[in-house]
């Protein structure tokens, strides 16, 4: 199993990351069996956030007294010291633990830097002093506020999406953070579920000697197809390089990543599945996607007002209620039987 240095962090880990946020949508027994047999099969990197509602508490419980077994990494979206200070204490409580390797801040609109009157990155450097965190990381999805972390040199990790879907700008970036010995953790590895081909996932990223995939497991069952990486991983051959290419042009373009920072939408609809209903429903079962249930989440677009809450939000520029439009235009197709899939 090939190893990843996290940057200057000289945090050295597996390949396979766990991202935690899907956790948070199993019970407490069934996320405690999933965490402690991942750890068994290989996993040591496991990342989460204060958001993730009780994903920090879950792995409080898996991992109570192995600390220093494995490597945990979450996040505040706290934007005055007051919240950062609450944030963290509660972020190690619910951790059991009494320090985090790497504390991120989770997609802020700017790059905290010290002198800049938020007081947001002297809150970072204290709580380093106290022992409390070992790292300075951020995410982000828009690549401004990327670039100026990496430039920064102040932060010793940038979590950032990255799949075989990334654009040539994104793959700058992580040969930046590479010149840069800043520890690059790539999220959304499988574009939020439109990829539907770990291994060739998986495969993609072996490209990059720098970059950490963090991948989003709820299930056992998806547990169970990345822990077989350890023993056997994928390699990037002509036939996974086929999969990619065929995706890449069904997909690259203008499509939603169901990154959520849209949400919540005033009219009440689902944006992060109904902005996308056109490539999940070609790309997974799409019985899932005619129940009755999806239908109304479908509905709901009807709702919409066209505020534009939405796309002023979106880090990726889209104009969300035409995608939105387009996207139920076609499904109402689908029901109809003009359209197959």
């Amino acid at each position: 199993m090939a190893k990843v240095t996290l940057g200057r962090t000289g945090i050295v880990t597996d390949r396979n990351g766990f991202g935690a946020l899907p956790i948070q949508r199993a019970d407490m027994d069934t996320a405690v069996k999933i965490l402690r047999k991942a750890y068994e099969g290989g996993f040591t990197f496991f990342d989460t956030a204060r958001a993730y509602s009780d994903s920090e508490e879950k792995l409080g419980r898996a991992f109570e007294g192995m600390r220093d077994k494995i490597f945990i990494a979450t996040k505040t979206f706290a934007s005055t010291p007051e919240v950062f200070w609450d944030n963290l204490h509660t972020s190690l409580s619910l951790l059991k633990t009494d320090y985090i390797d790497i504390y991120q801040f989770h997609n802020p609109d700017i790059c905290y830097k010290p002198g800049d009157g938020t007081g947001m990155y002297e809150c970072m450097l204290k709580a380093r002093e106290q022992g409390k965190i070992r790292f300075i990381g951020i995410t982000n999805h828009r690549l401004n506020v990327a670039h100026e972390a990496v430039d920064s040199g102040l932060y010793d990790t940038l979590q950032f999406p990255l799949s075989y879907l990334a654009s040539d700008k994104d793959i700058e970036l992580v040969e930046k953070c590479g010149k840069a010995n800043v520890g690059f953790i790539a999220m959304k590895a499988l574009s939020g579920g439109l990829i539907t081909d770990s291994a060739a996932a998986y495969a993609f990223m072996t490209q990059f000697d720098n970059v950490l995939p963090i991948w989003g497991i709820q299930r056992e069952n998806e547990l169970d197809e990345f822990l077989r990486y350890f023993d056997d991983p994928p390699s990037l051959t002509d036939e996974l390089k086929a999969v990619i290419e065929k995706d890449r042009q069904e997909l690259t373009g203008e499509f939603c990543r169901a990154c959520g920072y849209c949400m919540p939408c005033p009219a009440g609809i689902q944006i992060n599945n109904s902005a996308r209903m056109s490539q999940l429903i070609r790309r997974s079962p799409s019985a899932n996607w005619l129940t009755p249930e999806a239908q109304e989440m479908m509905r709901r677009i009807e709702d919409c007002t066209e505020c534009y809450q939405c796309a002023s939000k979106c880090p990726y520029g889209l104009d969300t209620p035409n995608l939105l439009k387009r996207n139920y235009e076609d499904y109402q197709n689908i029901l109809a039987g003009k359209v197959k899939v």
